[in-house]
């Protein structure tokens, strides 16, 4: 295996994300408390099961940019009715990734690498799709710099599975660059389809 991404990358991992917190403690600790008022009492932080490296378990962290409105029947409003104001500015400008310093830092992600997607699409991948779990997720990866959620699920796993069989230092600071520059742009943040992105059914 190479050295880089059996030692390198993790040791980048802990030591870039490790400052970050550190750096932006200020900053994350200010988004908190704005978040906690412009989402009606449904608090700053969302968790979630993700599958991480080899396909296990742990709780990803983002800002929560959405309230927990219902309608009449108890269910939760679209994803679009509850994404409130300050919820599209903190995602249009990936703010609420930041939050996942932490996951990087416990070594459940690294900076870069496949997202992590919902636990209930492990069982609809094709063994292919599957292999996007030989390496631990990222908070931006090869796929975010190539459109992001405006590209299909099959292009998107495409995209992840080259990553994993291409990891390299320099593949890792076109990504970091690509990011930055997409951030910037805002771009891709939305599908054709859907205020984020549409679930994933095995097909599309």
């Amino acid at each position: 295996m190479k050295p880089y991404k059996s030692f390198f990358k993790r040791a980048i991992d802990i030591f870039a994300s490790g400052s970050a917190l550190l750096v932006l403690s200020v900053p994350l600790a200010a988004v908190t408390a704005w978040l906690h008022f412009a989402n009606k009492g449904a608090g700053a932080f969302f968790f979630q099961d993700r599958p991480g490296k080899d396909g296990k378990i742990f709780k990803v962290v983002k800002f929560k940019t959405m309230t927990d409105e219902r309608g009449d029947d108890g269910q939760l409003l679209p994803d679009e009715d509850r994404l409130t104001r300050v919820g599209k500015f903190v995602r249009s400008t990936s703010i609420d990734e930041l939050p996942q310093l932490w996951n990087v830092f416990k070594g459940d992600m690294s900076l870069i690498g496949p997202r992590p997607l919902l636990v209930q699409y492990l069982p609809l991948y094709s063994p292919e799709q599957a292999r996007r779990h030989e390496v631990r997720p990222g908070i931006t990866g090869w796929a975010q710099c190539h459109g992001r959620n405006a590209i299909s699920w099959q292009k998107k796993f495409e995209l992840d599975v080259w990553y994993v069989d291409n990891i390299s230092f320099v593949t890792d600071c076109k990504v970091i660059l690509t990011t930055i520059r997409k951030v910037v742009k805002r771009d891709g943040i939305s599908s054709a389809t859907s205020a984020t992105m549409e679930f994933f059914n095995g097909n599309n």
